[in-house]
């Protein structure tokens, strides 16, 4: 996760967040550093980054700007609108109200804590 200015497109982390995935364990052999697969909404829908994703060997998964809705990715990308679900169960989160972007910071994380450790807990 990153924390940026809400009047900043979203697009503009794109690859930064991709630099910042750790290597993937699997397989014997040298690790991946990077997924097979990116999938996004049409807000990330550019050449640009079309391109930048596919010198990194990763696929992008992208649904197309001015096309009928049935892509099929919205069976992959219900994750991540249930994790903002998720996080705005704090209500610090919904609206940002602090000042200062650590203290923001600090609660996102511990938020992300909380929810880890309650899945941990329902898988025990």
């Amino acid at each position: 996760m990153s924390l940026t200015g809400g009047n900043r497109h979203d697009v503009t982390q794109l690859m930064p967040l991709v630099e910042a995935i750790p290597r993937i364990r699997g397989r014997r052999g040298r690790p991946r550093n990077r997924p097979r697969r990116l999938f996004a909404d049409r807000g990330y829908d550019y050449d640009k980054y079309r391109n930048l994703l596919r010198g990194k060997g990763i696929t992008p998964m992208i649904a197309r700007r001015g096309v009928a809705h049935g892509s099929g990715l919205g069976k992959v990308r219900w994750v991540v609108e249930r994790t903002f679900a998720w996080l705005h169960q704090f209500k610090r989160l919904r609206t940002r109200s602090e000042v200062h972007a650590n203290l923001h910071q600090g609660l996102l994380e511990l938020a992300c804590s909380i929810i880890c450790l309650r899945r941990l807990r329902k898988s025990f």
